[in-house]
């Protein structure tokens, strides 16, 4: 496999970047979290914009939920750590929206963007080790948000982040569940055979790739009891947001949470291929199941939906 980078992208810091890449199947990934098996490149790029304005939707026009303006309003030198960070759009928003706050973002890939508020800083590195590099109590907001199938022990990883937040510093989780329900009914509940079934398969099989990968798949769904198992926390508050996929809904609002949902989908199911062709299913088997699950994204009579888990807490005195 071979590491290089797009030429005529100029979006990274000025690192050695090739060293950070591989190709696989035509995309490019980010080759120091092998665990994490979704591309890195511009139609990525476009996924992940597509969900952070999602989240501005649901969040009514805000990029975080909970008492964060508690957090940090007191005192001048208010430090957040956003996990995952991508290409780097919720922390530099955090930055816009609160002129004391220094934010410091985390992803295995320098694709974040150059020109960034001086108080934002990007660094290079795999959460998934087992000790992240900073001291015990250094931020008062750590933030997490769809990096769950690049964790191999979210339990750990989740001790870790206790470790860093301070005492009455806020956690914040969100993660999109892999099960998919159609006319508000689970995969589970239909027969086989029946449903929007190209859709169903599709998510069977990313959900199957995931397990092969060593990834706990539920671990969206029981981010709260997480949390609490870990003693670490208090105040845990869970929500569970019901996401449209697609162009049905009649108010406006949700209307353009569903047409964002809907083509953040349809950038998903090309890039998913990569990932079922390493684990070694067979390209034409491949093929069909992304074939069929477009199908249904497109022309399905059954109204598509997912389910959004969102979970904030606050770090227990020690």
């Amino acid at each position: 496999m071979s590491a290089d980078v797009d030429d005529d992208d100029d979006c990274y810091q000025a690192i050695e970047a090739a060293q950070f890449f591989y190709k696989l199947h035509g995309r490019r990934f980010g080759s120091l979290n092998t665990a994490y098996m979704l591309p890195v490149d511009t139609d990525e790029f476009k996924r992940s914009s597509l969900f952070h304005r999602l989240i501005q939707f649901m969040f009514n026009g805000r990029v975080y939920i909970g008492p964060v303006k508690e957090t940090l309003q007191f005192g001048a030198y208010r430090k957040v750590l956003d996990l995952g960070t991508g290409r780097g759009f919720w922390a530099v928003d955090m930055c816009d929206l609160f002129s004391w706050v220094y934010v410091t973002g985390v992803d295995a890939a320098p694709i974040q963007f150059n020109e960034v508020p001086p108080r934002c800083r990007f660094e290079v590195w795999d959460i998934n080790t087992p000790d992240m590099p900073y001291a015990a109590d250094t931020f008062d907001l750590i933030h997490a948000r769809c990096v769950h199938t690049g964790i191999l022990n979210y339990p750990r990883f989740l001790s870790e982040i206790g470790r860093l937040v301070r005492p009455g510093g806020l956690v914040i989780l969100i993660e999109p569940d892999l099960r998919q329900l159609a006319d508000d009914q689970p995969e589970i509940e239909y027969t086989f055979g029946s449903g929007p079934r190209g859709w169903f398969t599709l998510w069977e099989t990313y959900r199957s790739c995931l397990v092969s990968l060593g990834i706990d798949v539920t671990v969206p769904q029981r981010l709260g009891a997480l949390l609490e198992q870990t003693g670490l926390f208090e105040e845990i508050n869970e929500y569970t947001g019901t996401i449209p996929v697609g162009f049905y809904p009649e108010d406006p609002r949700i209307l353009t949470v569903g047409q964002l949902q809907w083509m953040a989908y349809d950038l998903l199911l090309p890039g998913l291929k990569p990932m079922f062709l390493h684990l070694g299913l067979r390209e034409a088997r491949v093929d069909r199941i992304i074939k069929d699950a477009q199908q249904d994204l497109y022309h399905t009579e059954y109204r598509l939906t997912s389910h959004l888990h969102v979970v904030y807490a606050l770090r227990r005195p020690h």
